[in-house]
């Protein structure tokens, strides 16, 4: 082994994560679709290649290209928190293939009220493991709780595709094709407080700058998980919203009309277009390691800070998760 190049620090950013911009680029890196097909064998090397820059040792001849890359499959394939691999399913890199299917589907087969509930259905399945992968590994669920989100998610899905999908029977057609981005973000509104209840019951860890824990803070909890709500809700607006449009006018033409075959792939498509761009977008809308002011924490936590550091913890910090 060799040693890391001088000044090189493998967990540093590469681009400034307080502005979205930087945020943003982080994203496009680690949400890469591609890294999905990288095999089972090099994801490992990539966290062995990390684990030893951060103790100093690198293999011989590795080039700084070469770290940032095993950097970059280690940040799209293992949990910030623990360091554990994460399946495949839930990794934010598979959001752009996964969605795009279930978007796609869910787009075109809205007509009948068991179309809708099928494809609900896989949504919410698929948005329970996304859930659960990326929530803040330091607070446990148990399998009862995973299951009652579950449920709860899919059944408040549900109700709302199915009670909307027949109020607007008599409604112009474009409405019709809004119902299943309702249902989604009224799921999403559910399906993420419920897998992370652990988080806003117990609270998540915070820390000073320094990352020395400082202790457990229902109210970040509650920030963080707001903020993944409106981020998930955003990264599947924009496809949900636009598309049924341009689809309502493109189906409009004669040769639409003889293609109808290929409206379902055609769906799927412009959703991984869509998704391509919005899932990095909406993951920037907020830090990761999100921040919360001393005087916003519980009185008794606020009160045990002041008692051992004074006045030079002014933001206490969390992974706010994803």
């Amino acid at each position: 082994m060799a040693a890391v190049p001088l000044g090189f620090d493998i967990d540093a950013p590469r681009w400034d994560q307080s502005t979205f911009v930087g945020r943003l680029w982080h994203f496009f890196n680690i949400t890469d679709p591609r890294t999905v097909l990288v095999p089972e064998q090099e994801l490992d090397r990539a966290q062995a290649v990390v684990a030893g820059c951060r103790a100093g040792m690198v293999p011989p001849g590795s080039s700084r290209e070469q770290l940032l890359y095993a950097k970059k499959l280690y940040d799209s394939a293992f949990h910030p928190d623990s360091g554990e691999k994460m399946n495949l399913i839930g990794r934010m890199s598979f959001q752009v293939p996964g969605g795009m299917a279930l978007t796609g589907c869910m787009l075109q087969f809205y007509r009948t009220v068991p179309a809708v509930v099928f494809w609900q259905w896989v949504n919410q399945s698929f948005n329970a493991i996304v859930n659960y992968t990326n929530r803040n590994a330091a607070s446990p669920i148990s399998l009862a709780q995973i299951g009652v989100a579950y449920v709860t998610a899919t059944t408040t899905a549900l109700a709302t595709a199915v009670g909307l999908n027949l109020y607007t029977k008599r409604a112009p057609p474009l409405l019709a094709r809004w119902v299943p981005f309702a249902a989604v973000a009224a799921a999403n509104c559910v399906n993420i407080p419920m897998m992370r209840q652990q988080e806003i019951i117990h609270g998540i860890s915070v820390t000073d700058e320094d990352n020395n824990e400082l202790g457990h803070s229902r109210r970040a909890a509650v920030k963080g998980i707001a903020q993944v709500v409106v981020s998930r809700i955003t990264m599947a607006a924009p496809g949900m919203i636009i598309l049924p449009i341009i689809m309502e006018r493109l189906e409009k033409f004669p040769f639409m009309q003889r293609i109808r075959v290929l409206h379902a792939p055609l769906q799927v498509l412009l959703c991984g277009g869509f998704l391509l761009f919005m899932v990095p977008v909406a993951c920037a809308l907020f830090p990761q390691r999100c921040s919360l002011a001393l005087a916003d924490l519980e009185p008794e936590l606020r009160d045990s800070i002041v008692t051992k550091h004074g006045d030079k913890v002014p933001f206490v910090y969390f992974n706010k998760g994803l």
